[in-house]
Order: C-alpha cells, then sequence, then structure tokens
C-alpha cells in the first residue's frame, strides 16, 4: 500500500516545530507551483503563530489566482438512493438506522429532481448512491446518468454527471465511462486504517478495496478522478500528507493526478450518535485547505454546504475552486422543496425551513439559495462559473494537467466562466444580483490579456443576450 502510517507519523514527528528560516524556504518553494515533497507539507502542517499562517494564506490565494483565477465553479449533490448495505460510524445512512425512510428513485423522479435543478440555474451535478449491489446496481447507475442528460426544460439541461458511488470492479467503471461522465469521486474518508476499520462495516470496511479504487477506474479509461478525506475522523494532520501521498501516487503510477481534491468536514445528524474524535477547529480547516492548495497547487478543490457561509467564504479565497449551492442531501428532495421553481431567490430563512424538513445524509451548514451565495461570490471578486467545456473538447486527464500543471487552464478558464455566468444572469438571476454581476463581467472582459480571445468572448456574449444558450471555447 501506497499509504504507510508509521512513515506519516514519522515525517509528523521528524518535522518537529520549523524555524521561521525553515517555513520560508518551504513557502518560497511552493510558490513556484512545482507542488511540495512530503517533508516539506509536514513541516507546514507543525508551523505555528500568526506569522506563519499569514504568509502561508497569501502564497495559496496566489497560487489559486495564478492557476485557477478568479472563477469559482458550482455545483449540486443528486442524491439518487440512500439504500445500503454499509454501517459507516459518522452517515446518517448507515444501514442500522431503522428509524430513516429509505428512497430510491425511480427514472421518472430522477427527471423531475434534475430539472428541478436546472430551475435554479445548475449545469453540472454529482450523483450520490449507497452501497446496495441489489438495489443500486451498475444498471440503475447508468440508467441515472442517462436520464438526467435526456432531461430538458425551457431554461436548458444538466451539461455533466459527475459521480460518486462505491468503489467497484473494473467493468462497472468502464460502464460509467460509456455513460460519458465527468469526474469520477471517491474518498477514503480517513486514511488511517486503524480508524478506517474501526468506523466502517460491511463491504466499505475493506481499506485495500477503497485505496485501490481509483486504480480500477483508470485501469477502465476513467481520467478524471478526484479524491477526500471527511476530516474529524483522524488527526487532520495525517489525513493532509495521506491526500497529498495518494496525489503523488497517482501521478506516478496512474498518470494523472487527482482531477479534485474535496474536503468536507464531519457533520452530524438524527441519526448519528458518532462524535468526531479528531474535531478540527476552523482555523485549522482553513490552514488545511492553504496547505493542500500548495502542495498540490494543480488539482481543483471542492468545499461542500457542510460548512457556514461566512467560513466557505474564506475558503474561497484560499483555494477552494469548486463548490456546492443550495444543496439538498436526500433522495428526491428538491422535488419535494416547497415551491422549488422559485427557490432560486428565495431567502436564507425561507431556505433553512425547508432544509429542516430533510433528514438527509448530513445537516446542511449553509442553506443559502443559489442566488444568494452567487449574489455574496460576486461581492467578493469572484466570477461563478458554470463551465462544463473541458469535459467536451478533451481536456480531460492527461491533456487537463499539462495545462492546469503549469496554470495555462486559466486561459480558458475566463471566458467560458464569463459566458456560462452570462447565461445564469440572463435566464435566472434577480434584477440586483444581475446587475452585479454585469459590471464583474465588464470588468474581466478587459483583464483577457489576448485580444483575439477579448473580442471573440464580447461577440460570444452578444449572442447570449440574444438568445443563444452553451457557447464555450
Amino acid at each position: 500500500m501506497f499509504i504507510n502510517d508509521a512513515h506519516i507519523n514519522g515525517l509528523l514527528a521528524d518535522a518537529g516545530k520549523p524555524a521561521n528560516a525553515d517555513v520560508e524556504r518551504i513557502l518560497a518553494k511552493g510558490a513556484k507551483k512545482q507542488g511540495l515533497a512530503l517533508d516539506d507539507v509536514a513541516g507546514l502542517l507543525n508551523a505555528a503563530g500568526p506569522e506563519h499562517t499569514e504568509r502561508l494564506f497569501k502564497t495559496a490565494a496566489r497560487i489559486k489566482q495564478d492557476i485557477y483565477g478568479e472563477r469559482l465553479v458550482m455545483f449540486a449533490p443528486l442524491y439518487v438512493s440512500d439504500h445500503c448495505v454499509n454501517d459507516c460510524a459518522y452517515c446518517n445512512f448507515h444501514m442500522t438506522n431503522a428509524a430513516h425512510a429509505r428512497r430510491k428513485l425511480s427514472m421518472n423522479e430522477v427527471a423531475e429532481e434534475t430539472k428541478c435543478l436546472i430551475g435554479m440555474g445548475h449545469k453540472r451535478v454529482l450523483i450520490e448512491f449507497g452501497e446496495e449491489p441489489d438495489i443500486n446496481n451498475i444498471d440503475y447507475i447508468c440508467d441515472t446518468i442517462k436520464a438526467i442528460y435526456s432531461a430538458k426544460t425551457p431554461k436548458g439541461n444538466i451539461r455533466r454527471v459527475n459521480v460518486n458511488i462505491a468503489a467497484t470492479t473494473v467493468e462497472n467503471y468502464r460502464r460509467l465511462k460509456a455513460e460519458n461522465i465527468g469526474t469520477y469521486q471517491l474518498f477514503q474518508e480517513t486514511y488511517h486504517r486503524a480508524t478506517y476499520e474501526a468506523l466502517h462495516k460491511g463491504p466499505k470496511g475493506d481499506y485495500g478495496r477503497q485505496l485501490t479504487a481509483h486504480a480500477r477506474a483508470r485501469e477502465a479509461g476513467l481520467d478524471d478522478l478526484g479524491i477526500g478525506a471527511l476530516f474529524g475522523l483522524y488527526d487532520w494532520r495525517f489525513e493532509v500528507l495521506s491526500l497529498v501521498a495518494h496525489a503523488e501516487y497517482m501521478s506516478k503510477n496512474l498518470g494523472i493526478g487527482p482531477h479534485t481534491i474535496s474536503v468536507p468536514r464531519f457533520r452530524p445528524a438524527p441519526g448519528i450518535s458518532y462524535q468526531p474524535a479528531h474535531p478540527v477547529s476552523d482555523d485549522d480547516f482553513l490552514k488545511l485547505i492553504a496547505i493542500l492548495r500548495i502542495a498540490v497547487p494543480y488539482t481543483g478543490m471542492i468545499l461542500s454546504t457542510r460548512e457556514p457561509a461566512e467560513l466557505r467564504r474564506r475558503a474561497f479565497q484560499l483555494g477552494i475552486s469548486q463548490a456546492s449551492a443550495a444543496s439538498i442531501c436526500t433522495p428526491g428532495g428538491y422535488s419535494q422543496r416547497e415551491g422549488v421553481a422559485n427557490f432560486s431567490s428565495r431567502s436564507e430563512s425561507q431556505a433553512e425551513a425547508c432544509y429542516s424538513k430533510n433528514e438527509g445524509q448530513f445537516n446542511i451548514a449553509d442553506g443559502r439559495s443559489v442566488d444568494e451565495v452567487i449574489s455574496s461570490v460576486i461581492a467578493d471578486g469572484l466570477i461563478p462559473s458554470f463551465c462544463t467545456a473541458c469535459y467536451r473538447v478533451g481536456r480531460t486527464g492527461e491533456a487537463f494537467m499539462e495545462l492546469a500543471k503549469p496554470g495555462e487552464i486559466h486561459k480558458f478558464c475566463r471566458s467560458n466562466a464569463i459566458l456560462t455566468f452570462a447565461e445564469y444572469l440572463e435566464d435566472f438571476a434577480d434584477s440586483r444580483t444581475k446587475g452585479q454581476g454585469t459590471r464583474l463581467i465588464e470588468r474581466y472582459l478587459a483583464e483577457i490579456d489576448d485580444q483575439n480571445i477579448r473580442s471573440e468572448t464580447v461577440r460570444r456574449l452578444e449572442l447570449i443576450l440574444s438568445g443563444t444558450r452553451d457557447i464555450y471555447f
């Protein structure tokens, strides 16, 4: 196994408390956007003091800006079935939660959920299933993907389906590849073997099956792969080092690094008695995001609605490049939400009232509507992006890494972010958000250095204003 507990703990012990000069050396190395070795990461993890944190945050923010620019990609999870044979201590869908009423969506229900998401302005979704081979088999999962891609409304369609399913076989991953999915995500939850085995019962309790899943997915031809850890289950420093080790392994052995790294923190739910043994403070959470951005600079970093709004705002500046908005984490939840057709402009208090009716996988902390999230993002000078262009023109896998690692992906991202954001403003935004967004677009149009790309972006914007949709570089 490429994760060795003794090795990772040894790195942390050897790093000790680094001197100021060592921290400066590591950050200067990280600022070159070539990533960091594990011993360097261990040094940052052990660094303490406000002067180190300020420098760390500035370095991470600069790297994020240089590689991903000002854009923040928006998406929503779509829970399809919460039937599960696993008994994971931290998950509300655990098998022994008898009070939880299970639901598996029909294809008509999947289409209705998809139309709700389209009506909110979303263009990409992440589909989620519990692991239940007899109920949530690969045929059902593939049918779900087809149903999502087929669903259309006058407001458009979902353009990219990303997938989060349990570790499975090469053949099943080939089936996913054939359905034209985007990224396949699978989180290790915790890389600490003893903790992992203590918290998981059922098929997911096989530590090795989980850890080697990305290699099987790669063998099947999937080339956009996402990893992550659930912070709070074990020492966050151990998890960060393990994530970087996993990224190194993927780059060296699979030919691609992780397309995304997700950083969820444990959240309670009605059917969970588990309390995290290693809770992560807000300050440490922001620190780990910054360290991961410096250590794996090319990767997309994902933050969910597990986190409260103000903390998300800070994290977006430090390294997060993708975020969910107006999420529901229970099957059928979007259709059930009261007044969902008008949800994009509902108030935060109304959104929270809707969420309280659902007992999802975890309690959501950021219950804002899509429009509220976007308004906040605009206020912070970021462009909400609904872009799915890379998947559709072949900028995936090695092709994506060749652009992302040197920071060249930004050339495509700004224009595509502007175009998809303009679509959102025209089709979904209220008048206030539209005014804010239009001014932001004008600002970033002026910052496109290539005159030809800028002129072509302006031309395509005019097409969008006249009713054309789905234009991209």
